[in-house]
């Protein structure tokens, strides 16, 4: 048996047996359990004068939402990834370096037929996975939601600082071009918009 699940147990029987909770916290204080793992323990109970202890809604794995969760999140890797494409191609057609030959329209093409494909499949599967959550609040307590949605989190912050180290970088070194500021803009503008919206999505999660 796992110490959380040991924990857990050992509250319900204090509860049950008309434990106050400051003293249930307390004795597991003095027998030297964390404080977060004290609070996980009490937060597995409902507050509430009904005898037995009523337990608290817990997260849960579903592979059929590990997949619906998959496929969102490559389809939204994908769709990033060829907005930041297409747009950098279309910097270098409009703002051309003297050196460079003849451009080559096979990579627009390319990230244009890409996201024909992709962002309908992402704003599909996005609104199916937020209508069942609407239409059944327990999904939201999703330990796969949680975790792509904290890998999409951790993603596109490090994008985020790597584009303004390199930023600073091409800055300090006197290499800043128009070209340079369009591109790093971009893709800040694209990192920083999915953070924002998976960050209140896992907000509404861990609330």
């Amino acid at each position: 048996m796992r110490s959380s699940d040991q924990l857990a147990q050992f509250v319900e029987k204090a509860l049950a047996k008309g434990k106050s909770r400051d003293e249930i916290e307390g004795a597991m204080t003095g027998a030297g359990w964390s404080a977060s793992e004290i609070n996980e323990a009490m937060n597995t109970w409902a507050e509430s004068d009904f005898d037995p202890p009523v337990p608290r809604p817990r997260p849960y794995v579903s592979a059929k939402e590990s997949f619906l969760y998959a496929i969102t999140f490559v389809s939204l890797a994908m769709t990033a990834w060829h907005i930041n494409w297409l747009g950098f191609e279309l910097i270098d057609l409009v703002l051309p370096e003297p050196h460079e030959g003849s451009f080559y329209y096979d990579e627009i093409r390319w990230a244009i037929s890409t996201l024909i494909v992709f962002l309908p499949v992402f704003l599909y599967m996005n609104f199916r996975v937020l209508n069942d959550a609407n239409k059944d609040p327990a999904r939201r307590r999703s330990t796969v939601r949680k975790w792509f949605g904290y890998i999409t989190l951790f993603i596109s912050a490090g994008v985020m600082i790597g584009d303004l180290v390199f930023t600073i970088f091409t800055l300090l070194s006197g290499d800043m071009t128009l070209r340079i500021v369009l591109k790093t803009g971009l893709l800040g503008v694209v990192a920083a918009m999915i953070f924002i919206y998976f960050r209140g999505e896992m907000h509404d999660a861990e609330e």
